[in-house]
């Protein structure tokens, strides 16, 4: 049985997957094949992203390039995403005209972050202190101090678009164990919200530490998935 929150996505959800993929919600159980000019321009680290979907229970969006839609259904809609992931990645990769892995994570987000006292500090990307991950993202990152005031674990905040903000998460080695991942990436979901956006988190399928904070967090796994031609 579909959880409902699965079938019935927050209205900021859908705005930011209307704007992200180009369409949103899918017009079957299939895959839909959009076109959208954001595939040929460059993303939220100044790359390009030129194949993008999301899978939900009810069916799944993949945004192409516009030249690629016509080519890129006619080989999509005789597979199962799932099951064809390795078909896929080679047919997909010829209609958009370069090679790629394409692959399927796990897609969640969260309007209701776990509540927690607020933990971390917003700092430039440019702060000196700041690790190499996590300069290219568009905003400020939340970052965490170790007891010498080195940088102890950083959430970045991939700005996609007005509705939607995916963060990421990384801790150091000496500091993991102890929570503050899920601190981290509660208090950026609710800066996310405040500023009138849905936060998102991906991970692979198989990064259970991920998803262990994903979900305490309070970004619970509702089956929707991400894809992605990387």
């Amino acid at each position: 049985m579909l959880n409902q929150s699965s079938l019935n996505p927050p209205l900021l959800l859908e705005q930011h997957l209307t704007e992200w993929l180009g369409a949103w919600p899918p017009q079957s159980s299939g895959v839909t094949v959009v076109g959208s000019p954001k595939r040929t321009k460059p993303g939220w680290d100044a790359k390009l992203h030129d194949v993008i979907g999301v899978e939900s229970p009810f069916g799944a969006v993949l945004s192409v390039p516009e030249h690629a839609v016509k080519g890129v259904a006619s080989i999509v809609g005789g597979h199962d995403v799932a099951a064809d992931i390795d078909a896929l990645r080679y047919e997909l990769a010829h209609q958009v005209g370069r090679e790629g892995h394409f692959s399927r994570g796990v897609f969640r987000w969260s309007d209701a972050p776990t509540p927690t006292d607020n933990f971390g500090e917003w700092v430039p990307t440019d702060d000196p202190r700041v690790p190499e991950w996590l300069h290219p993202f568009n905003d400020e990152v939340l970052v965490a101090w170790d007891d010498d005031g080195h940088y102890g674990a950083g959430v970045g905040r991939k700005k996609h678009d007005r509705f939607g903000h995916e963060i990421s998460v990384g801790t150091e080695a000496s500091l993991r164990g102890r929570g503050i991942a899920r601190l981290l990436v509660a208090t950026a979901a609710r800066t996310i919200l405040a500023d009138g956006a849905i936060a998102t988190y991906l991970h692979d399928e198989t990064n259970y530490a991920s998803a262990k904070v994903a979900d305490a967090a309070g970004f619970p796994d509702l089956g929707w998935k991400i894809l992605g031609l990387w």
